[in-house]
C-alpha cells in the first residue's frame, strides 16, 4: 500500500516508518523543509518542499496514497509563535487537503492534539466538548480541526482527526525534553531534586501505543466519526511521577512540592475503545524508570550546553548595525559634496568651465546610483551650497529674491527628482524580473525534483518486478505441479513448496477432524510440529478468530505458542485444511508475506479440490466391495505416495498387517478401532492392512495392543513388497 507521511524526521515520524516499513508498505515523505536532507530508513522517496509549494498537488498525483498521515503539531516543523506562523500553517494545510481532495480515493489522517484544552474542571474530556483557547497557538490547532472536519463534511471525504494526548517517549537528548515525566527525570539527574506541582493532572500516552492506535485508524476498513480521542484515560499527577522517581533507588533524593497553577486535561477514550479496541503495552512507572536509566547512562546528552555571552563590539553591532548601513549612503553623499562644492566654486568666472553645472552633475549621479531619495538629499545639499556661494557678493535677500534662484533650484530638483524616479522605476522592474525569474526556476527545479522522483519510483518498481523471487509466474509454475498428483501427495508435497515460497524450514499441514480437532498431515521440520499431532484449534485465540475470517494470521505480539503465520483452506465454507509457517523472521512478517501465504493456500485449495473431484470420479474403481477397503492398486499407490513422504521428513506412518482368518468379516470393529486419518486396504487379496497416518512405531503401539486385546492378530510390517 501506498503511504504518503506529511512532517519532518523526528521520534513519532522514525516509529511509523519503522512499522509500516515492517508490514511492507510503501512509504513516501513530504518532509516540508526546503533544504531537508535526513531520511528514513525504510522510506521510499523523499520530497523536500514546503506545505504550501504548489507542486504539492503534482506530489499527490504523482504518489496517488491510499493513506496520508499529517503529523501537524507533532510535525518539527511546526511553529506557531505569531500570526505570520499561523498564516503560513493554515495555508500548507488547506494546500495538502484541496490536493488530497484532487484524488478523489484514499484518506487523510491529521494527528491534534489535547493542548486545545488549557484547562478543565478535572472531568473526561469527549469529541463532543468544545475547546479552550487561550493563547494563539491553541486558537490556531482548534481551527485546523475545523478545517480537516469541514472538509469531510462539505466534500464528503474520508478525513479522520485523531487527538493525542501527552504523547512521551525516551528522549535521546536535551532538546527532545519536553513532557512533565522528561523534565523531572532531568531534574532528579542534575540536582538530586524532584520539584512536582500539586495542581497538574494529564494522562500519558507512550509512543509506541500511539502508533499502533494511529496505524489502526489508517488501514481500518472504515471509521464512523470524523474525529477520536487517543488516550490512556488514566489520571497521572506530577507527585505520583516524583514518588516514581523516588523508588529507583536515587541517593539522596529531594522532593519539593510547588503550588503554581496548571491545567487538568485527560482525553476521554471511550469512542475509540468501543470502534477499534485498545490495548497498552506501556507503564507509566516502568517508563518512567527506564528513562531515568537511560539519562544516568548518557549524561552527555544531557548536559547543559554552556551559554557564550556575546562581546561588546557585537552587541553594538546588533544595535546599531541598521543605523549605520542607513546612515551609510547619507554620509557617502555629504562627503562627495564638499569635491563639487570646490569645483564649482572654481568654476564661477573661468573662461571654460563657467557655463558647466557641477551641482547639476552632482545631482545626477546620485539620482543614477541611488535614486529619488539621494537625489532629493544631493538637490538639498547643492541649494545650499548654490546659497553660500551667491552670498559672496550678494545679500541673504537678494539671493532669496532672484528669479536666477528659483529657475535654478526648480531646474535642479526636476531633473534630479525624475532621474531618481526613473532609476526607481528601473530597479523595481528589475526585482520583479529577477523575482519572477527566481519563482519560475525554483517551479522548474520542483518538476526536475519530482520528475526524477517519479524516474527513481519507476525503476525501482521495475527492478522489483523483475528480480522478484516470488513473481506471480513462478508461484503459478510452482504450485501448478500439484495437479498430477493424488490428495494426499497434494498435501505432501504442499508443505514443501509452502516452505521454498515463505523462505522458511519450518511448515506444517493440518486437516480438520470433526468440529474441533485438526490432524497433523504433513511437516517439514521439528520445529514445525511443535503443536502436536493433533490441535484443538479451536482454543488457538487470536489465530482461530483470524483465519476464520478468512485471512492470514499474523503473530505480532510473538507468542511462541502460535505459528507466526497462519492461513485456513475452505471448502463450502466448511474449514478443511490449516497450514502454519514458523522460523520467519520479524522482517519478513508483512502484509505481501500474508498476501503471498494466501495467494499459494488458494492454488493449493485448487489442486485439491480438483484432486478430490479426480478420486471421487474413480471412487468405484479404487474400493472392494466393502467400501472402507481399498483395493490393490489404490492402496499401493497411497501406500508409496506416504512411504515416499515419509523418506523426505514429511510425515511419519506405520504399516500393520491383520493375519486373522476372521479379519474380513470384522472390518467394522477394526475401523472403530482406527482413527478417521487412517486407512484399511489389501495388498495380496488375502490379508488386510491398514495404514496409521502421522504414527510412528512407538505410537502405532497403541492401535497393536488394542487388535490384540480383541483377539486380532497383527504385526507391523517394515519393508511391504510393492
Amino acid at each position: 500500500m501506498d503511504v504518503l507521511l506529511v512532517g519532518n524526521s523526528g521520534s513519532l515520524m522514525s516509529s511509523m516508518t519503522n512499522r509500516l516499513g515492517k508490514e511492507g508498505h510503501r512509504i513516501f515523505m513530504l518532509c516540508g523543509d526546503r533544504n531537508g536532507k535526513r531520511r528514513e530508513k525504510r522510506m521510499f522517496e523523499c520530497y523536500c518542499f514546503d506545505y504550501e509549494n504548489e507542486s504539492v498537488p503534482q506530489i499527490f498525483e504523482s504518489v496517488r496514497p491510499e493513506v496520508t498521515l499529517f503529523l501537524g503539531p507533532w510535525d518539527p516543523n511546526f511553529q506557531v509563535k505569531n500570526e505570520t506562523q499561523a498564516m503560513h500553517y493554515f495555508s500548507g494545510l488547506t494546500n495538502l487537503l484541496v490536493s488530497f481532495s484532487m484524488l478523489h480515493q484514499g484518506r487523510f489522517v491529521y494527528l491534534s492534539t489535547s493542548d486545545i484544552f488549557q484547562s478543565t474542571d478535572g472531568s473526561l474530556i469527549t469529541e463532543e466538548d468544545q475547546p479552550h483557547c487561550t493563547d494563539p497557538r491553541s486558537l490556531v490547532l482548534a481551527q485546523a480541526e475545523e478545517i480537516c472536519l469541514s472538509y469531510r463534511k462539505n466534500l464528503n471525504l474520508d478525513v479522520a482527526v485523531l487527538r493525542l494526548d501527552q504523547l512521551y517517549s525516551i528522549p535521546k537528548n536535551r532538546n527532545q525534553v519536553r513532557w512533565s515525566c522528561d523534565r523531572l527525570c532531568l531534574e532528579a539527574c542534575e540536582s538530586n531534586t524532584v520539584t512536582w506541582n500539586s495542581s497538574g493532572v494529564f494522562s500519558m500516552l507512550y509512543e509506541a501505543d500511539a502508533v499502533e492506535f494511529i496505524h489502526r485508524i489508517m488501514f481500518c476498513e472504515t471509521h464512523r466519526e470524523g474525529i477520536y480521542n487517543v488516550s490512556s484515560s488514566v489520571p497521572v499527577t506530577e507527585e505520583e511521577l516524583a514518588k516514581y522517581i523516588e523508588g529507583c533507588g536515587l541517593e539522596e533524593l529531594t522532593l519539593k512540592q510547588t503550588n503554581r497553577a496548571a491545567a487538568s486535561c485527560v482525553l476521554s477514550n471511550k469512542r475509540f475503545q468501543e470502534e477499534f479496541g485498545m490495548r497498552f503495552f506501556s507503564d507509566p512507572q516502568k517508563m518512567t524508570e527506564r528513562t531515568l536509566r537511560y539519562m544516568q547512562e548518557h549524561p552527555k546528552d544531557f548536559k547543559k550546553p554552556k551559554e557564550k555571552k556575546p562581546s561588546l563590539l557585537h552587541r553594538i553591532e546588533e544595535k546599531l548595525g541598521w543605523l549605520a548601513a542607513m546612515l551609510i549612503p547619507y554620509i557617502e553623499n555629504l562627503i562627495c559634496f564638499v569635491p563639487f562644492f570646490m569645483l564649482n566654486n572654481r568654476a564661477v568666472g573661468s573662461q571654460y568651465f563657467d557655463r558647466l553645472d557641477f551641482y547639476l552633475l552632482y545631482v545626477l549621479l546620485f539620482a543614477i546610483i541611488y535614486g529619488q531619495r539621494q537625489a532629493t538629499f544631493s538637490a538639498i545639499l547643492s541649494m545650499a551650497g548654490y546659497c553660500f556661494r551667491q552670498m559672496y557678493t550678494k545679500s541673504g535677500f537678494e539671493v532669496l529674491t532672484s528669479y536666477n534662484t528659483y529657475v535654478w533650484l526648480a531646474q535642479l530638483f526636476i531633473v534630479g527628482l525624475v532621474v531618481g524616479y526613473m532609476r526607481d522605476k528601473l530597479r523595481e522592474q528589475k526585482q520583479e524580473d529577477a523575482e519572477e525569474k527566481l519563482y519560475l526556476n525554483s517551479r522548474v527545479d520542483d518538476i526536475f525534483s519530482i520528475n526524477r522522483s517519479n524516474v527513481r519510483v519507476k525503476d525501482a518498481l521495475r527492478t522489483q518486478i523483475i528480480n522478484q523471487n516470488n513473481s506471480l509466474g513462478k508461484v503459478y509454475s510452482i504450485t501448478s505441479s500439484l495437479n498430477r498428483y493424488t490428495t494426499e501427495e497434494v498435501l505432501f508435497y504442499a508443505a514443501e513448496i509452502m516452505a521454498e515460497l515463505m523462505e522458511t524450514k519450518d511448515v506444517a499441514i493440518y486437516t480438520v477432524s470433526g468440529k474441533d480437532f485438526a490432524r497433523l498431515f504433513s511437516s517439514t521440520s521439528e520445529m514445525a510440529r511443535c503443536m502436536g499431532r493433533s490441535l484443538r484449534y479451536r482454543q488457538t485465540g487470536e489465530m482461530y478468530q483470524t483465519i476464520m475470517k478468512h485471512q492470514v494470521y499474523i503473530n505480532r505480539e510473538m507468542d511462541q505458542s502460535l505459528p507466526m503465520m497462519a492461513n485456513a483452506i475452505f471448502e463450502n465454507e466448511e474449514m478443511k485444511i490449516i497450514i502454519m509457517a514458523w522460523g520467519l523472521p520479524w522482517e519478513a512478517m508483512t502484509l505481501g508475506q500474508a498476501n503471498l501465504m494466501s495467494v499459494v493456500s488458494a492454488l493449493i485449495q485448487e489442486a485439491v479440490l480438483r484432486a478430490g473431484r479426480y478420486m471421487t470420479a474413480l471412487e468405484s474403481q479404487r474400493y472392494e466391495k466393502d467400501e472402507k477397503i481399498l483395493n490393490q492398486d489404490a492402496f499401493s499407490t497411497l501406500l508409496k505416495a506416504f512411504l515416499n513422504a515419509r523418506s523426505r521428513g514429511l510425515t511419519d506412518c506405520t504399516l500393520m498387517r491383520c493375519d486373522s482368518q476372521d479379519a474380513f468379516s470384522r472390518v467394522e470393529e477394526i475401523r472403530a478401532m482406527l482413527r478417521q486419518s487412517d486407512y484399511l486396504g489389501t495388498l495380496d487379496n488375502q490379508k488386510l492392512y491398514f495404514l496409521l497416518s502421522n504414527t510412528g512405531h512407538e505410537d502405532a503401539q497403541v492401535v497393536y495392543s488394542r487388535m490384540l486385546d480383541k483377539g486380532l492378530e497383527v504385526s507391523i510390517v517394515e519393508e511391504p513388497d510393492l
